[in-house]
């Protein structure tokens, strides 16, 4: 399948007028079950996003659960308040709402869904990230969807090179 159809089956975001929303889609050469052991994890997002340094949970790791992210120096934000909407292991879907913190990105919404595939002959994963946010006063929709991009590409290469890592040690143990 292609990263179309995942789009247009999974990734639905009803924007308003004052909202901006993006797909952005990564190929992985790590299979998607290690993949997926990452980015389940809405308890440790420190395993594989660059920026987060610290997460600490309220609740059990269930739909509704709140975690408190603390961001590291460098980004204009210290800490994100976000809730798991959604987690769903066999469809491989991620949903999580940003419901507070001491930054711009107001009613930010994701959904990041993995899917297998065949890249060079081997176990793949198809990543894509989908998001609807506010844009703030004084910004585009441009502006505020290339900053958004700009930040999901950086956890996504960063999720890559995790993965390809933890697939490499699986290979080298088997």
């Amino acid at each position: 399948m292609e990263a179309a159809y995942y789009i247009r089956r999974h990734h639905k975001h009803n924007p308003n007028h004052h909202q901006c929303i993006s797909v952005v889609v990564k190929h992985i050469k790590a299979p998607v079950d290690i993949v997926w052991s990452l980015v389940r994890r809405f308890d440790q997002p420190q395993k594989y996003k660059p920026f987060v340094s610290r997460c600490t949970m309220q609740g059990d790791l269930n739909i509704g659960s709140v975690r408190q992210v603390n961001v590291k120096s460098g980004l204009p934000a210290t800490t994100s308040t976000e809730r798991l909407e959604l987690l769903d292991d066999n469809e491989h879907i991620l949903g999580i709402r940003i419901v507070g913190g001491d930054h711009r990105l107001r009613n930010y919404c994701s959904i990041l869904t993995v899917h297998p595939e065949i890249i060079e002959g081997r176990s793949g994963t198809l990543v894509i990230e989908s998001f609807m946010v506010d844009v703030p006063d004084g910004n585009t929709k441009d502006e505020t969807c290339y900053f958004v991009k700009a930040l999901i590409n950086c956890n996504l290469n960063s999720l890559s090179e995790v993965s390809e890592r933890m697939a490499v040690q699986d290979q080298t143990r088997g």
